[in-house]
């Protein structure tokens, strides 16, 4: 009987860092939302890659980042949670802003841990010669096994560093069945796709305080989805800035949503989108549970 491998890759570094667009890439299409604001990640969301007969499951962590509120302390919490079940753990890092406080705080809580590998991203940003002293002061920093150069944007150096990443996983019967495929929920992974279009489409900090959530789906006798879903915002105000004058701004995010959800799938769908004004939906537990965050009271 051949010899199987398949193990956990916790993905971890500073909001923004490049996490998200780094598992698209590795898996040829989104599983994770991207968005030019920071803290847009909140689920620990599991994307299975076969690396010729090694088995990686990545996890894709919430940035990590001052926590202020309690959404935000869940947030980093699952970061940080990942770690402890991981066999490797790689931490992605923004070549263009150097060696931050955060990355010295968060190479501080893994340095002792075995299979620690860095990512430098958007290296194809930074002229080399500056690249150099970077990777110095990293490499006195941790006992780490391997330091990667890449561009997840453009996939440079992404295959190196899977193969560099499948040569640690532990011997093991494969954990999920032997294909590329997501571990998400189809009504989160859907929820996901439509707060990416509201964190694209507003620019105020009103993103950190919206939540959307996939009540229903239906599929009609031709095939055709139909999604329901609530946009949840924390007052009036908010609700205005979401829904736009004469419906605009809700209407621009949901017909992006539902491109992107065909696109993704390949069905036909019709997008509801709905918004709703709950005040404390941030200290509700089944806010967190939905999105597998653990609620602290």
């Amino acid at each position: 009987m051949e010899k199987t491998y398949s193990g956990f890759v916790a993905i971890i570094g500073p909001t923004n860092a490049g996490k998200s667009t780094l598992l698209n890439q590795i898996m040829g299409r989104k599983v994770s939302i991207v968005s030019h604001k920071v803290q847009t990640t909140r689920t620990r969301l599991r994307a299975v890659k076969m690396v010729g007969d090694r088995q990686l499951i990545f996890v894709d962590t919430p940035g990590v980042f001052k926590p202020k509120r309690r959404l935000d302390r869940a947030m980093v919490g699952a970061a940080m949670d990942a770690v402890g079940d991981a066999d490797a753990i790689l931490l992605i890092m923004d070549a263009t802003k150097g060696i931050t406080d955060t990355i010295r705080g968060l190479v501080e809580k893994i340095k002792d841990r075995s299979n620690l590998f860095v990512a430098l991203n958007k290296v194809d940003a930074v002229a080399k010669p500056n690249l150099l002293p970077i990777v110095a002061e990293l490499s006195g920093m941790a006992d780490w096994r391997d330091i990667f150069m890449i561009s997840a944007l453009k996939n440079d150096g992404v295959v190196g560093m899977l193969d560099a990443l499948a040569a640690v996983m532990p011997e093991s019967p494969y954990l999920f069945h032997d294909a590329d495929a997501v571990d998400v929920p189809d009504e989160l992974y859907l929820a996901e796709l439509t707060r990416e279009k509201v964190y694209k489409y507003i620019h105020q900090e009103l993103p950190y305080h919206i939540n959307v959530v996939t009540e229903q789906v239906d599929v009609d006798a031709d095939g055709v989805l139909d999604i329901y879903q609530k946009i949840v915002v924390q007052n009036d105000a908010h609700k205005k800035i979401v829904i736009g004058r004469g419906g605009e701004q809700l209407k621009q995010i949901g017909t992006a949503a539902r491109h992107d959800i065909q696109d993704q799938w390949g069905v036909n769908a019709r997008l509801h989108l709905f918004v709703r004004v709950e005040p404390d939906w941030e200290n509700k537990a089944e806010n967190y549970t939905d999105q597998g965050l653990e609620f602290k009271k």
